[in-house]
């Protein structure tokens, strides 16, 4: 494994068609390795656009089959232009079974496995709970040609156990394929807290486990969304190594593997937790009421 590597994140708008974002998707990663890119991520639901603003029983025939026809042609790609991909997909699993869910290709086209959502949000415009069932698969971290990596999704962001448990499986880097935004009624001042907030978060993880962090957002006006981009990656000691603007924008970054060893020397955070102690991390709160 190279010690240097660059990672390519895909922010883009959404397509009307299933085809036409897969088709611009596809052309984006093909430019992405083209830059030099040799792990590459899409954002949210890279396939629709984020149908999850109401509710609509006709929104569940644009999930696909993992795997199908779409992981067969991604892995070809992979395979070809000698890449990781990490594909973030509406689901079908069973017939009333969806999920959020990301796939991860490795540089010979192999498919190394399925990440599903754990956390699954509703919120006004973000109506997730109608279509995603919450996963299933734990928090997993995947080994390919160029390095050990985790995938969570979007409201997965938030939440510092599925970062840790995820770490403690040894991912290097974590991905966040994201589709978050500004409803009509949150003017700049909110989006800014809310952008601000999102970024903390993000390199509050980078930071706690010794990692790399990598997060990917759509950008555009979807119905009442405006999506922000500002796509990013995090180092381990927390500094934003680059950072995508509000428009469409393939980022390409490199990260040094050997920063993750350096940091971990310095700040010895997974060495000093208190394993014995934590016991009631595992309940809904720990007052007694």
């Amino acid at each position: 494994m190279p010690e240097k590597i660059k990672l390519g994140l895909i922010q883009t708008s959404s397509e009307a068609t299933h085809d036409g974002n897969v088709e611009k998707t596809f052309s984006l990663i093909r430019e992405a390795a083209s830059k030099g890119a040799q792990i590459i991520c899409t954002q949210e639901l890279f396939t629709s656009d984020y149908f999850c603003q109401n509710h609509d029983e006709a929104h569940f025939n644009k999930a696909v089959d993992l795997p199908g026809g779409l992981t067969d042609a991604t892995g070809v790609l992979a395979r070809e232009l000698g890449v990781v991909i990490i594909s973030s997909l509406f689901e079908r699993r069973e017939a009333g079974l969806y999920h959020n869910s990301a796939t991860v290709h490795d540089a010979d086209g192999s498919l190394l496995g399925i990440y599903r959502k754990m956390h699954i949000p509703e919120d006004p415009g973000f109506h997730e709970k109608y279509y995603f069932t919450p996963g299933d698969t734990g928090f997993k971290a995947f080994d390919t040609k160029f390095g050990r990596i985790g995938v969570l999704i979007c409201w997965d962001q938030w939440f510092p156990e599925g970062a840790r448990l995820t770490a403690l499986e040894g991912a290097q880097i974590l991905f966040y394929p994201t589709a978050i935004g500004v409803l009509p009624e949150e003017d700049d001042e909110v989006k800014r807290e809310f952008m601000d907030a999102w970024e903390i978060m993000h390199r509050s993880h980078a930071v706690a486990n010794g990692c790399y962090v990598a997060a990917v957002n759509r950008v555009g006006q979807e119905k009442d969304i405006r999506f922000w981009g500002d796509s990013f990656v995090s180092g381990p000691f927390g500094k934003i190594l680059a950072q995508a603007g509000d428009a469409e924008e393939i980022l390409i970054s490199e990260i040094d593997f050997s920063l993750i060893e350096k940091q971990r020397r310095t700040w010895p955070f997974l060495r000093d937790r208190r394993i014995d102690a934590y016991e009631g991390i595992s309940k809904r709160m720990g007052r007694k009421n």
